[in-house]
């Protein structure tokens, strides 16, 4: 690792703290020729592999995964925190699992059971993209499901 602001190679911790929402370790360098401190992330790195739906294989990528996150998010009430700590739990998840391949299939159930506590419009909108939906129909299934998800336990006599 080198210095961001000076390139030089040496560099000294200064604080290293664990940072359990990213699962990670954050650590505070001081790089020992230009004094400028500056903080790092180390993260593990899962090596596992995505069937994907035309039989490709390729690694996994939990950027890929905050990528649609993000996509299916936006203008909800999910926080870009609750976001990340969605591709975390399902990275850390898969990771516990130790098998060396996994396929669309399981990573989009794990994202749709996360979202639909959460918020049912980045429900839908993921379902969209992971179902493909060819219809209205199909469409109309979803926002029935999760209709009937919300549904409250006592009937409504007023």
């Amino acid at each position: 690792m080198k210095c961001p602001f000076c390139n030089h190679s040496e560099l000294k911790v200064t604080d290293s703290r664990e940072a359990p929402e990213i699962n990670a370790i954050r650590r505070r360098r001081e790089c020992l020729n230009c004094q400028r401190r500056f903080t790092t992330f180390e993260t593990f790195q899962l090596v596992q592999q995505v069937l994907k739906r035309d039989g490709r294989y390729e690694d996994f990528d939990e950027g890929k995964l905050i990528r649609g996150l993000e996509a299916a998010c936006r203008h909800t009430t999910i926080s870009h925190e609750q976001m990340f700590a969605i591709a975390h739990q399902i990275t850390f998840t898969l990771m516990q699992r130790q098998v060396k391949d996994v396929t669309t299939k399981e990573i989009g159930e794990m994202v749709m059971a996360k979202l639909q506590g959460l918020d049912p419009i980045a429900y839908i909108r993921f379902a969209c993209v992971y179902r493909r939906f060819t219809d209205l129909g199909d469409l109309m299934e979803a926002i029935k499901f999760v209709q009937d998800q919300k549904e409250p336990v006592l009937s409504k006599k007023f």
